[in-house]
């Protein structure tokens, strides 16, 4: 058994018991099912519409935006400034998480602080001008507004004390 089916054969052994189950659910019109896989089709339909659009700008970023750069504004010598820019970059993320951790992966390739990073990733969680927009219509500007000032001091707190704990320990790699 080859050491990458050997690694994954969890995941693999879920992914095929879902699809059995989807199967059978649509064999048996076994509603809950059939809505799982309905679900499903439109989450990856909506992943496969985004992800290839993030990860060619990714790869822009990669090419276009020069290493000093980024460790001059966000790395370890950048101070407080480097979590407002973090927050201004969040705010203009759209499409949630699996967009927000691909762009976070390759800020810290560039040499961006683990501390800016993790304000980047939550407030991207957070700060999105569209559900920004989408919450202030509903709930109201005052709202959005004590949110963001409760929020955002404790998200760069958060993520500096977390940098800070983390800075001297290797982090786990992905994939392999």
């Amino acid at each position: 058994m080859s050491s990458y089916l050997k690694k994954n054969l969890p995941s693999i052994i879920v992914f095929a018991a879902f699809l059995v189950f989807v199967g059978v659910s649509a064999i048996l019109e076994f509603e809950a099912g059939r809505r799982m896989s309905a679900t499903f089709v439109s989450f990856l339909g909506h992943m496969v519409r985004i992800l290839p659009c993030v990860f060619v700008l990714i790869g822009l970023f990669e090419v276009w935006v020069k290493r000093e750069v980024i460790e001059r504004h966000l790395g370890e010598g950048a101070g407080l400034k480097s979590h407002v820019y973090a927050i201004l970059l969040a705010g203009t993320t759209i499409g949630g998480l699996h967009v927000a951790l691909p762009v976070a992966h390759a800020l810290k390739v560039k040499g961006a602080r683990l501390g800016v990073m993790l304000t980047y990733i939550f407030a991207s969680c957070i700060c999105r001008a569209p559900m920004t927009l989408f919450e202030a219509s509903f709930l109201g500007w005052r709202f959005t507004l004590v949110r963001f000032v409760v929020s955002l001091p404790l998200i760069v707190l958060f993520a500096s004390l977390i940098g800070r704990w983390w800075k001297d320990r290797p982090l786990p790699s992905v994939g392999g």
